[in-house]
């Protein structure tokens, strides 16, 4: 207890907050929307890997349930509203022609859960990579807009696809940088970062700021070819 000026006793502060105090996501089911493209197929597997109950979505179930048997580790298939009806969690990782509609069509299934967008609005020409920028300022925020009843974050935007489906590689040593409005939600997307051996999920400001992380992917695919690498991130002094 402190005093105040009127002599009065004040509750002490509560400490801060551990920023690395993070919750158990062990237990809850991901699913993956896009499950069967490159980024999308190489989350699914890197999480099932380790230890996450995972369904990956296409609009073809079929499709679904053959990568997800090609996947092994507990993985299945089911098509996109199937796959976000079962999830407590549902990435994106949907291309970016066809996010809009994806999310406008299973606006009912994500309702009530977390969202988590990995899409990168990109344009590709003679001299490469380049970031687009939609309405809405970001992919993340134009997922905010039309799911008006789900928890959006933003997050896994910089990982190597190739990296990640690669079965003799342990672990991805890169930082997933999150983003969103509430920070119960953002923490739950850190631990489900921090399940796959290597990575650290850390907050990186809310959705407003989701453009530029968004957009630096154009920067690393115009690093991994001119060095024939599959560059990710780290954040130092954290």
């Amino acid at each position: 207890m402190t005093s105040t000026d009127s002599g009065q006793t004040a509750p002490a502060k509560a400490p801060a907050k551990d920023p690395w105090d993070l919750p158990d996501v062990s237990e809850l089911v991901v699913g993956v929307l896009g499950g069967t493209g490159p980024q999308g197929k190489g989350l699914a597997y890197r999480l099932a890997r380790a230890g996450q109950k995972v369904i990956i979505g296409s609009r073809v179930a079929d499709r679904a349930r053959a990568a997800a048997e090609e996947l092994g580790h507990g993985v299945e298939g089911a098509d996109n509203a199937e796959t976000a009806r079962r999830s407590d969690l549902v990435i994106v990782a949907v291309p970016w022609d066809g996010h809009g509609k994806t999310l406008e069509a299973l606006r009912e299934e994500l309702a009530g859960k977390l969202v988590v967008d990995c899409v990168n609005p990109l344009g590709f020409d003679k001299s490469g990579a380049y970031a687009l920028k939609p309405e809405e300022g970001s992919a993340a925020e134009q997922a905010a807009a039309l799911l008006p009843d789900s928890r959006v974050t933003a997050a896994f935007h910089h990982l190597s696809a190739v990296l990640l489906q690669d079965p003799e590689i342990e672990q991805i040593d890169t930082d997933v940088m999150v983003l969103g409005e509430v920070r119960a939600d953002v923490e739950i997307v850190q631990a489900l970062a921090g399940r796959i051996p290597g990575m650290r999920g850390i907050f990186a400001g809310r959705l407003r700021n989701a453009h530029q992380v968004e957009s630096l992917v154009a920067n690393l695919i115009s690093v991994n070819r001119r060095y024939k690498a599959h560059a990710g991130l780290r954040l130092t002094d954290v």
